[in-house]
């Protein structure tokens, strides 16, 4: 069986101070999401691509490996993580914990 990677909800914060996971928080239906915040404002697509590049550095999976499913217009997004499903999930557990 192949493992097409990870799935993963997250709500993102532009103009956070700082690149950082805030942890596992609910959405506004109830469904937990990866809350994430990042310095880049919401302009231009700047506020996506600093995620991308903060995801990619946070899992070790290449920017090139994570895509949009949908939401990236939006707070609440839904991403693609390329790879090992397993190993990327507890990897960005870690993250939740610090």
């Amino acid at each position: 069986m192949v493992d097409s990677g990870l799935e993963l909800a997250l709500r993102l914060t532009p103009k956070g101070g700082r690149d950082k996971v805030d942890g596992i928080k609910d959405d506004a239906s109830g469904k937990p999401v990866l809350a994430v915040r990042v310095s880049a404002p919401p302009v231009d697509g700047a506020a996506n691509k600093a995620l991308l590049k903060f995801l990619a550095k946070a899992s070790g999976v290449p920017k090139s490996r994570i895509r949009f499913i949908t939401g990236e217009t939006s707070r609440i997004k839904r991403l693609l993580l390329e790879g090992n499903g397993a190993e990327i999930a507890a990897t960005l557990a870690a993250l939740t914990k610090t």
